[in-house]
């Protein structure tokens, strides 16, 4: 039986790095795949922005460090600004302009990373992943239904908790974030702690006895009220404010 994903044909995966054997051995990879293609290759992210196919890509593999424009420029480029998912809807690659981004770097602790999350990346990955990790990754966060490689996520993120709630005492552009935290109601709080520990809508279901249809409602919900991207904006927004901590 042919399923949805099947009809609308493999997902669409634009590679972004300078070295040139990263790029082929990535290539390799997704090809091996039927259900993924590499459509576009650009070795910076200037000439990543300049390039339509990579736009159309439904994910970019970007690399963080790159001459010319980093990736954490190009992430800001090629994405803009998006609409927030409405209430009850997660973010969805058909409900969101521009492509998933997944960011690749040498150090889990980087913090260009983090920035680049910030900047609307979907999460990211270690160069030395194992391949089927990586392969895995770029159907999640096609999906857009989980945090990328959530262990590396959360130290990354447990690394740089001090920072974000200093940042966020201290700028008053986030006092709008701190009210939408604040609307959170106790259940949606719950879910989004376990967002933050990487649960999938299925563990969350699990964990707190709901059905997964109702943590989808929930997630959407809280990304809705925080106007986060997707669930990786959330957890970072977590962070920030001091409802998840190390």
């Amino acid at each position: 039986m042919t399923s949805p994903a099947d009809a609308a044909g493999p997902i669409q995966v634009a590679l972004v790095d300078d070295q040139q054997l990263v790029r082929s051995g990535l290539a390799m990879l997704i090809n091996s795949q039927p259900d993924l293609e590499v459509v576009a290759e650009a070795d910076n992210g200037r000439a990543a922005v300049a390039s339509p196919a990579v736009h159309r890509a439904d994910v970019v593999l970007m690399d963080v460090r790159m001459p010319e424009m980093d990736g954490i420029a190009a992430t800001r480029a090629l994405l803009g600004e998006r609409p927030t998912p409405a209430a009850g809807v997660e973010d969805s690659p058909t409900e969101r302009s521009g492509p998933r981004i997944v960011m690749l770097t040498t150090f889990d602790l980087d913090e260009y990373v983090l920035q680049a999350i910030e900047a609307g990346a979907s999460g990211f990955l270690l160069k030395d992943a194992p391949p089927e990790v990586l392969l895995d990754a770029v159907r999640t966060v096609h999906r857009g239904d989980a945090v990328i490689a959530p262990s590396t996520t959360r130290r990354l993120l447990d690394h740089m908790a001090p920072t974000l709630r200093r940042e966020h005492a201290q700028d008053p552009a986030l006092e709008g974030e701190r009210a939408a935290v604040g609307t959170l109601t106790p259940r949606e709080r719950e879910v989004l702690v376990l967002m933050s520990r990487g649960d999938s809508n299925q563990e969350i279901a699990a964990e707190l006895f709901l059905s997964e249809a109702t943590v989808k409602t929930h997630v959407g919900r809280i990304l809705a009220k925080l106007a986060a991207r997707d669930r990786v904006q959330a957890v970072v927004t977590a962070y920030r404010s001091g409802l998840v901590t190390p």
